[in-house]
């Protein structure tokens, strides 16, 4: 052993089960080779990464790639250490054995740097000057920081000396120094490099250290060597090729992209492009970054038209892939089905191209699980319950959908996992590098809060600073949104909007608008609408609920189907149990539809409203059917009522809601036929108080009790039915803009005096979410470093960073009893024990655990230790007296105060 040298003593990789076949473990030197030649290969030189990078550094390719390897190769220098090592004793008299006086306490990626600053830079100062250190650090703070997170400094340099010993320093020194002697380039470049270049560029560096750490942790590639042989052979002959292959292997080789020829090549079942689809196929386009806003009314084709200009920014060579967020995981859920079957004729016919669904309740849909195929592999030992290995962290990405959807090709999700990039959530510099060439497509932006909008701005701010394009769909957007987005695309491209005068929005009244903004460049266009959705919708307000079952009692008597959406759960549930008392209404003939429901129910609850209310349905189906529903048939379900009856909401809600009004052609009794509407002209019913009469500050409350607790800006409901209820009807698309800017628009009228109190405090708390939007994200000008996350209390895991507020919720699995065991509720398909879960308020879930006996409680905690994907969720057990409290048609239903 005397001729070897001592950091071939030291392990890197231990086996989770030491009986597998094989070493036991990978000594450190071979994985930090490992892990360098996965950046290798990701940061080749002729890859569009790479050049990206060295183009805003003002380097050559070569030399980044060369620079970075040599960093990357010191990424795990904390391992050396004898607290780390000491994780796994005894594993072989090779390996240096453990010593109780160096305590664990702080991870190794932390002790990496404090080793590097604490005692390597000194050392090393015959190698490398200290002006160079100096350069050089910064880098090495990206590549220690490659467990997801960038690492605080100070802590990690007073752990050092606590968790090693002398010997561990020199063997660390030792390696260090034979690779700078083989593979360290000429430092002089650093000196050119800009600083505020350099600390935008370090996130997405920061993300392939991430990538590499984990690829490069893979066993089914690397495999494990407990045999000393020179750093330059296992380099050549072991770690290249199998970086290779293990990027090959994850598919992140670059795709054929097809050429764009038409719409119609392109979506085989489309025959007339619609107006803005045409505008799509035939606008100007350069090969640069650019944000495109496309406002039309529902059934305009947006999303075939947004996939046309993403085909074309692809052909045009400016992106690579495409990630699809939308506000809610059923809009993400339909979005990805109607993708999984286009989205390959984007590439070329020699490739497959990935896709992946991207949410919480991936796993429970169908069409997700029928289209992928995870392999297992073999996964290292979790050193510590802080100190993940990275194998398990690459084995959590392969199956966790929500991660992995970023890296895919295309990618389909909430925009919440898009948005994480953004704050400071564990790992969201390789959500970063996963957009980085994919234009980042998002639907439905007009239904994002003041705190999830100026997440968005950022999230668009910052993926134009990495070369990427973005595409914003919205049926209506108000002017002050869309001036933000466009703004922040401008200051994301780096263009001083105050030293350049670059252009600004001008257009108000046009609609159908199509934005384009590019380098400089604005330009807005109005486009005409497809003929079919052009209509005159008339308005009703209804007074009282006691109207609002006339109406739906000679609509059902009539053989029409009726849509009544409530804004609450609550009452939506009593509207419900209401109706199930008419003696005029058979029972199979009503359906209730909210949130409150397992998965499995849901589901199956919503394939029933969509073949009795969907496209395809008929007279037979829909005959007298009435459906009581909340939002959740709002957006991405494809319904078509006969009768809609809606509680007062805001006016672009109204409007979103109308577009489930008589939204196929049929015939007087509900067919579908291809000519024209023989239905009677549409009429919107509004369940509201008159706007005409308000005589004190319970307006809303007298008629609508629990939407102000929804909506709670009650003067931009004030106006909302002021404005329909002057009108008497409404023309879409015509009047679509002046009935947004008349609620939300600066010259809109004055409210009440009785309500300027609850709509300036609801003012107020809009100002407070997009303040705590500001207050939670990340600092990005400041860089890849700790210190970017100062406006809040640090970094965490993406679980505990919200990307979205509202009423805190607990996932709660409901089980049965079967033959004295416990067993999901659900009974068929994959996943049943995610197929049973469901969503509850915080608070009711306080109230409701508190009638679970002790001894039902103990064989919960016995449940949650055999099922460990129960570990840390709620339990609740439907037998005896509780089963009361959840129905497969009513829903989670406990006590009657519940919203």
């Amino acid at each position: 052993m005397t001729d070897i040298p001592a950091y071939f003593r030291y392990w890197g990789k231990a086996k989770k089960d030491p009986e597998q076949s094989g070493p036991a473990y990978h000594l450190l030197p071979y994985h930090c080779l490992d892990v360098a030649a996965v950046g290798f290969w990701l940061l080749e030189p002729d890859k569009e990464l790479c050049q990206r990078l060295a183009s805003r550094l003002s380097l050559s390719p070569e030399w980044l790639q060369q620079f970075f390897v040599f960093c990357l190769m010191l990424h795990d220098l904390g391992k050396f250490l004898r607290g780390f090592q000491g994780l796994v004793p005894h594993m072989s008299p090779k390996l240096v054995e453990p010593d109780s006086r160096c305590d664990y306490l702080v991870r190794h990626d932390a002790l990496g740097i404090g080793l590097w600053i604490k005692v390597l830079e000194k050392q090393l100062e015959d190698l490398i000057s200290k002006h160079e250190l100096s350069l050089l650090r910064p880098w090495l703070e990206i590549v220690f920081g490659h467990h997801g997170q960038p690492l605080e400094t100070s802590k990690a340099k007073k752990a050092v000396r606590s968790h090693s010993l002398e010997e561990d320093e020199i063997a660390a020194e030792a390696f260090v120094r034979a690779v700078i002697n083989e593979w360290m380039p000429d430092l002089e470049p650093l000196e050119a490099i800009d600083k505020s270049s350099f600390k935008l560029a370090s996130w997405q560096l920061a993300g392939v250290a991430v990538l590499a750490d984990w690829l490069g942790s893979d066993q089914q590639h690397f495999l494990y060597s407990d045999t000393e042989t020179s750093l330059t052979t296992y380099w050549q002959s072991v770690a290249l090729p199998s970086a290779e292959q293990a990027l090959a292997s994850a598919a992140f080789l670059p795709k054929s992209i097809r050429p764009f020829n038409s719409i119609t090549d392109q979506f085989d079942f489309i025959t007339s492009p619609t107006p803005l689809q045409n505008y799509a196929q035939t606008v100007a386009l350069e090969a640069e970054p650019q944000l495109f806003i496309l406002e039309d009314v529902t059934g305009a084709g947006k999303t075939e038209a947004a996939m046309v200009l993403v085909h074309r920014l692809m052909a045009q060579g400016v992106a690579k892939g495409l990630y699809v967020g939308l506000p809610t995981m059923a809009t993400a859920n339909a979005m990805y089905e109607r993708l999984s079957k286009s989205y390959q004729s984007l590439y070329g016919d020699e490739v497959l191209p990935s896709i992946v669904l991207a949410h919480g309740a991936s796993k429970q849909s169908e069409a997700f699980q029928q289209s992928i195929n995870l392999s297992e592999q073999l996964t290292d030992k979790q050193y510590d319950h802080d100190d993940v290995s990275a194998s398990a962290y690459c084995n959590q990405w392969l199956a966790d959908s929500r991660k992995k959807a970023l890296l895919s090709d295309v990618g389909v999700g909430t925009i919440d996992q898009a948005l994480l990039g953004v704050l400071p959530a564990r790992h969201q510099s390789l959500r970063l590098l996963g957009l980085a060439d994919k234009v980042l497509l998002v639907d439905e932006v007009h239904a994002f809060d003041p705190y999830m909008q100026r997440l968005l701005e950022s999230l668009i701010q910052a993926h134009a600073a990495q070369g990427g394009c973005t595409i914003l769909l919205s049926a209506t957007l108000p002017f002050s949104s869309r001036q933000r987005f466009v703004q922040a695309f401008q200051l994301g491209g780096g263009w001083n909007i105050n030293e350049h005068r670059l252009p600004v929005i001008q257009e108000k009244d046009a609609y159908p608008l199509v934005t384009q903004v590019r380098q400089g460049v604005i330009k807005e266009e109005a486009v005409e609408t497809r003929q079919s959705v052009c209509r005159t919708v008339k308005m009703s307000r209804l007074p009282d609920e006691n109207e609002v079952m006339e109406k739906i009692k000679t609509a059902v008597e009539q053989g029409q189907c009726v849509c009544w959406i409530r804004n609450t759960v609550k009452d939506a549930r009593e509207s419900y149990q209401r109706l199930t008392d008419e003696e005029w209404l058979a029972k199979d003939k009503l359906t209730l539809f909210h949130s409150r429901y397992a998965m499995i129910d849901r589901q199956a609850i919503e394939r029933d409203v969509l073949a009795r209310f969907g496209k395809e349905s008929a007279q037979v189906e829909r005959d007298g059917q009435v459906l009581i529903a909340t939002q959740v048939v709002e957006q991405s379900l494809d319904l078509d009522f006969d009768v809609m009856i809606t509680d007062l909401a805001p006016i672009d809600l109204i409007i979103q809601r109308a577009g489930r009004l008589q939204r196929h052609t049929r015939d007087s009794t509900g067919n579908v036929i291809s000519g024209s509407e023989q239905r009677a002209t549409p009429c919107l019913y509004v369940l509201s108080p008159d706007p005409e009469l308000v005589e004190n500050s319970q307006w809303l409350t007298q008629t609508l009790p629990g939407t102000a607790y929804v909506y709670p800006d009650i003067g931009k409901l004030w106006r909302s039915i002021l404005q329909l209820q002057k009108r008497g009807s409404f023309t879409m698309p015509t009047d679509a803009r002046d009935l947004i800017e008349s609620v939300y628009g600066i010259d809109a009228v004055d409210i009440p005096e009785y309500l300027e109190h609850a709509s300036m405090e609801a003012f107020a708390e809009q100002k407070v979410q997009r303040s705590m939007g500001e207050f939670n994200l990340l600092c990005m000008e400041r860089g890849y470093s700790y210190k970017s996350a100062a406006h809040n209390s640090g970094w965490d895991e993406d679980i505990h960073i919200p990307t979205r507020l509202g009423a805190e919720t607990v996932d709660v699995v409901l089980v049965k009893e079967v033959e004295g065991k416990l067993q999901p509720y659900a009974d068929s398909g994959a996943y049943l024990w995610a197929l049973s879960q469901i969503k509850i308020p915080k608070a009711e879930w306080k109230k409701a655990e508190k009638l679970i006996s002790p001894e039902w409680k103990q064989r919960i905690d016995t449940l949650k230790e055999q099922v460990s994907a129960l570990k840390w969720l709620e339990i609740w057990p439907l037998v005896a007296e509780l089963q009361s409290v959840y129905d497969e048609k009513d829903g989670w239903n406990f006590g009657k105060e519940a919203l």
